[in-house]
């Protein structure tokens, strides 16, 4: 008999229609269990924590983060695996931050959720789970097939860190383009096991430090000096900095010298792409050629929830800021690919 961990902290997954107002609301855990009469025909023995309150993912912030990888780390030795059942709209984030929190993983920890809430009849909710549930308890050889946190959505495995939530209207929710899937599940779940990190023997260590003074500055064109300067001075000690194609920037003047004098002041500054294909080639163009000579950090392939929460993490761990610039560009839990 596997044991298996939920974390249960709200989302669609346990929602129901208010009759009044007509829009969904949180309702606790019994709900879900009891639209899953299949759970009690698994060889698992279930151990539930519902979070009090039941919290909207929109709500998500770092406390909460802390307090569900202290649920795992409490209970890491007396389960085969995890499962949280969490919002859509934040799991990319949450999913990036466990990663880098839970450092040596050795066991599954799988979010997952829905897009309608399991009491509907259409619902994605009751796959989605079971699913989840089956690749939690999956071992080989006495070990876990699965050592990383992932995403399930859509009989989909992805590594959590690479993912992101790129619609709000299909079953299909996820996606992680610069990445193979890590597993797909149909008749049988197929594993992709080139593709999953292997944790075995590596010592489990829990990061509780988080730092959020992370700031994020969006080009586009037509940007204003008077924009720029307002999120280069804020109270953040990183900035994650959206460009365009491969890591390019407008190559006036005032804005080049605004990232130089940025940098000058002990400010991280992580290049990544606004498009989700593709990777940051700092000196491919003519517009990116001049950034890593300012000190302008290559955010490589990182997705945007992964780059914030590394950030994040990092600065938890670290004081100084050119250790914080040397870690970012570093492959630490899978989350980038360094182009050579």
């Amino acid at each position: 008999m596997q044991n298996i961990f939920i974390i249960y902290t709200g989302g669609t997954i346990g929602m129901v229609k208010d009759v009044e107002s007509g829009t969904f609301v949180p309702f606790d855990f019994e709900l879900i269990a009891r639209n899953l009469p299949d759970l009690d025909r698994l060889d698992y023995k279930l151990t539930v924590h519902s979070f009090t309150p039941i919290i909207d993912s929109s709500n998500m912030n770092p406390t909460i983060w802390v307090e569900m990888a202290e649920i795992i780390r409490n209970n890491h030795d007396h389960y085969d695996g995890f499962v949280i059942l969490h919002g859509s709209d934040t799991m990319s984030f949450s999913a990036s931050i466990l990663s880098f929190m839970l450092e040596g993983l050795q066991k599954p920890v799988i979010l997952s959720g829905s897009q309608l809430p399991i009491g509907e009849i259409r619902t994605d909710a009751r796959e989605n789970m079971m699913t989840a549930l089956e690749i939690a308890s999956a071992k080989e050889n006495g070990k876990s097939i699965v050592q990383e946190v992932c995403i399930l959505f859509d009989n989909k495995l992805f590594r959590g860190n690479r993912s992101f939530k790129y619609n709000s209207a299909k079953f299909e929710a996820f996606r992680s383009p610069n990445y193979p899937v890590l597993a797909e599940a149909g008749i049988h779940i197929n594993y992709n096991r080139e593709a999953l990190l292997d944790n075995t023997d590596k010592e489990f260590i829990m990061h509780t430090e988080l730092d959020n003074r992370v700031g994020v500055l969006k080009l586009f064109p037509g940007i204003s000096p008077v924009f720029v300067q307002s999120i280069l001075d804020s109270n953040v000690r990183s900035i994650v900095m959206e460009t365009f194609g491969s890591g390019n920037t407008m190559t006036d003047k005032w804005f080049l010298d605004m990232l130089e004098d940025t940098v000058k002041r002990g400010k991280n500054i992580v290049d990544i792409s606004q498009c989700k294909v593709g990777s940051v080639e700092l000196g491919r163009y003519e517009t990116s050629q001049g950034l890593k000579a300012l000190g302008v950090l290559n955010g490589y392939d990182m997705t945007f929830e992964a780059a914030v929460t590394k950030l994040m993490y990092l600065q938890g761990q670290l004081a100084d800021q050119e250790a914080v610039a040397y870690w970012i560009e570093k492959n630490i839990r899978g989350e980038l690919t360094v182009n050579d």
